[in-house]
């Protein structure tokens, strides 16, 4: 049983990029939202 395990855990070079990319997309949404939030809040300062 104990043998099985790590058969389970060993991933494919195809699955592990996938969730690399994902991760990368992710982490580029986030910086770009962090960006969108800071200039709408100095274009609503500025509006003031």
């Amino acid at each position: 049983m104990l043998a099985q395990l790590p058969l389970l855990a060993v991933e494919t070079a195809a699955e592990e990029g996938k969730k690399t990319v994902l991760v990368m997309l992710a982490v580029g949404l986030l910086f770009v939202a962090v960006i969108a939030l800071g200039e709408l809040t100095h274009w609503l300062r500025h509006r003031r």
